[in-house]
């Protein structure tokens, strides 16, 4: 991909702008095969971000029981400013994420930059894919694309029962456990500065 040296006013600025030119140049991030279909993609088509939706389905509305009210929300709609990922199994959908930029003062952290703050959101792999790797992946595709963008941090919400799978990503609780759509959580964060 070929860089150009602009003036861009915000994070989400440089995040279009690498996303825009991606898809432009058909690069795949994290090791996607075109062939298998196999990998971490983002979700830039609307075949993409359906297969990520259906995999956030099946992970938070059937199975976790998370209404669908809560589960899809403005930053689903066409247009939003959230970058949804979507992982495949030899062409099969088994994993979604997403990212948006966020104000992190909202969301727990005292980032004194929060302008370069990420919140990781709808993080889900299929039940049949739990346990080999794949949400390693997500993550891995998440804080790559949220770095080359030029976030410094990145925020979530975990469900307490995956708490030790973010600290073994380096992300650090903080605050007392709290309720989203009826399941208990808490905030983490991490500084983007090194690898997954």
């Amino acid at each position: 991909m070929t860089r150009r040296s602009e003036t861009l006013s915000s994070p989400a600025d440089l995040l279009t702008r690498v996303t825009t030119e991606r898809e432009r140049d058909g690069e795949s991030p994290e090791g996607a095969s075109e062939t298998a279909r196999t990998g971490v993609l983002v979700a830039g088509t609307d075949a993409g971000r359906h297969d990520a939706f259906s995999v956030r389905r099946s992970v938070f509305v059937d199975e976790q029981g998370v209404d669908e009210a809560i589960e899809y929300d403005e930053h689903d709609e066409p247009g939003a400013d959230a970058v949804h990922f979507v992982a495949y199994d030899d062409g099969d959908p088994i994993g979604a994420a997403r990212f948006r930029p966020v104000d992190g003062l909202d969301h727990g952290t005292d980032d004194a930059e929060s302008d370069r703050t990420v919140k990781v959101e709808r993080v889900a792999v299929a039940a049949d894919h739990r346990g080999s790797g794949w949400g390693r992946r997500l993550m891995r595709a998440v804080e790559a694309r949220a770095r080359e963008a030029g976030f410094e941090r990145a925020a979530l919400h975990a469900q307490t029962h995956v708490r030790e799978f973010y600290e073994r990503l380096g992300y650090e609780g903080h605050g007392a456990e709290f309720e989203e759509a009826g399941i208990p959580h808490v905030a983490m964060d991490k500084e983007l500065d090194g690898d997954v």
